[in-house]
């Protein structure tokens, strides 16, 4: 990493791997999310999990859309966010991609007049986005607190998809930010222990 970004306020931050991640060509970053997708679909958390709960990716995060198809494939729900108002969101089962409209920040979203709303359990499985994660599991997220605000409880298992060059030892927190469970790169997957 060129920048030190160890000083940075969370918006240079922000700034910061927003830049990095639009600096990886396509192809390079299919490759990464191929071995991501492939982690994260071999694991026990995966496995254990009825519903997942994952947002669509928006071109150059790490791509979802795999773990979703896959999921529909092996018979488990899935269930994605839509934004309901300041800092809040729900999710809504999906059956297909058919199911998804552009909502806000042009991100998909389900289509709440034909989805119906998800409640999770403990055998839920949540995919939660980020620019960045750390060894605890704290992650930079776009600043909203969308996923904070959600996560604060949420009984199953979360789990941080992440570029490996793009974790940090620590980032800064706030007293109402969550961790995830684990993290998943692609180089490995790994429990976090707070």
């Amino acid at each position: 990493m060129s920048v030190n970004s160890d000083n940075m306020s969370k918006p240079e931050m922000r700034a910061h791997f927003k830049e990095m991640r639009e600096g990886l060509t396509k192809d390079f970053r299919r490759s990464l999310d191929f071995e991501i997708e492939s982690r994260l679909l071999c694991s026990e958390e995966y496995s254990k999990a009825d519903v997942i709960f994952t947002y669509v990716s928006l071109d150059p995060e790490p791509d979802t859309l795999g773990i979703i198809y896959a999921a529909f494939a092996n018979g488990k729900k899935v269930a994605v966010p839509k934004c309901e108002g300041k800092g809040a969101m729900e999710f809504y089962f999906i059956k297909s991609q058919s199911d998804l409209v552009k909502g806000k920040f042009g991100i998909s979203e389900p289509d709440t007049a034909k989805c119906k709303k998800a409640i999770p359990t403990e055998n839920s499985l949540c995919i939660v986005p980020g620019l960045s994660f750390d060894a605890k599991g704290y992650r930079l997220g776009r600043g909203g607190g969308y996923y904070d605000r959600f996560l604060k409880d949420f009984k199953g298992k979360t789990a941080g998809l992440c570029y490996n060059s793009f974790l940090k030892l620590s980032l800064p927190k706030e007293s109402f930010d969550v961790p995830v469970d684990i993290i998943v790169t692609e180089n490995f997957l790994r429990e976090v222990k707070v």
